[in-house]
């Protein structure tokens, strides 16, 4: 059975970034984590002559509640790394200690005087293409109601628990990455009964198109929207409110705020590398959504768990 996490990238392919990521919010509230593992450029050896934009990377970003985040990444020549053949599932990706699997990650890194551990497992009930462009790229989520068993480690201070957090594991890859995009994750925890999870996404196509979709996963049942409208997009307060609806009926409307000092910008590498362009995310979002159904109007709200992200703009 196909995972969407397969390996899809040839290590000779000279242009194109592949990334397996996890976003989780810890249980007790503290904050939020973001960690990326990354193949850029394999057939050319990432950017050559640029030492810091290695074809290996791994990201670790810590999002405390009330402080700014920390990003953490450590660069690996090519020949450091063990992937499995494109296509073969399971799948593996394994550089020194760092590592990811269908179900479990783990890394070690020491960057700039910090350290940085985990071991992490984790499970869920959904799992979707997002989007599928074929060669052009892909965005999928292997597990889209994720919970998190395991630990992290930051300099000493741990992070432990059989329930550790809630979130996401997703899988993009790309011959470039798109001239803009929002991408959205909102994990809503309901009492007594299984989570729901909404996942929105827009970027640009050629000819001036624009895609649009979200995916509703809730009470078992996986609800697509292509019919998605923005009725709100502030980039400078780091917003972003959108209204779907389907052929059935069923419509939501789902508002995430990144403001607050989660929000953070990083620099990532154009495949072609010309340069970086910046990308803001907050892996601490707030969300709030109304899902009108065939009974009646539901409510949702989530004070930590999601994560709004804006590349391109």
């Amino acid at each position: 059975m196909r995972t969407f996490q397969e390996v899809f990238s040839s290590l000779t392919s000279r242009r194109r970034y592949e990334v397996w990521f996890i976003r989780f919010g810890l249980a007790d509230g503290s904050g939020a984590w973001w960690l990326r593992y990354l193949l850029m450029n394999p057939g050319r050896g990432g950017c050559a002559g640029d030492p810091w934009q290695m074809p290996v990377q791994v990201w670790a970003t810590w999002v405390p509640r009330d402080s700014a985040p920390h990003t953490f990444i450590e660069r690996f020549p090519l020949d450091r790394l063990e992937l499995s053949d494109k296509g073969q599932n399971p799948f593996h990706f394994r550089c020194g200690n760092n590592e990811i699997e269908q179900d479990a990650c783990r890394g070690a890194l020491n960057v700039d005087g910090h350290s940085i551990e985990w071991d992490l497992r984790y499970r869920s009930t959904f799992r979707m293409m997002m989007s599928d462009m074929g060669w052009i790229g892909f965005s999928a989520t292997p597990h889209s109601d994720a919970i998190f068993s395991g630990y992290v480690k930051l300099d000493g201070r741990l992070f432990q628990g059989e329930t550790l957090g809630f979130g996401l594991q997703g899988h993009n890859c790309g011959y470039r990455h798109r001239d803009f995009w929002i991408w959205a994750h909102a994990y809503f925890q309901r009492s007594g009964e299984p989570a729901s999870t909404l996942e929105a996404l827009i970027y640009n196509m050629p000819f001036g198109l624009v895609f649009r979709k979200a995916v509703l996963w809730h009470e078992g049942r996986q609800r697509i929207f292509h019919r998605v409208t923005e009725t709100r997009r502030d980039h400078g307060k780091f917003q972003w409110e959108i209204a779907a609806s389907t052929e059935d009926r069923f419509g939501l409307e789902v508002a995430f705020n990144g403001e607050g000092p989660g929000r953070h910008r990083l620099a990532y590498v154009r495949t072609n590398c010309s340069g970086t362009f910046e990308v803001l995310n907050n892996s601490l979002s707030q969300a709030t959504m109304r899902l009108r159904t065939l009974h009646g109007t539901e409510s949702f709200k989530t004070a930590d768990g999601a994560v709004l992200e804006m590349g391109g703009l």
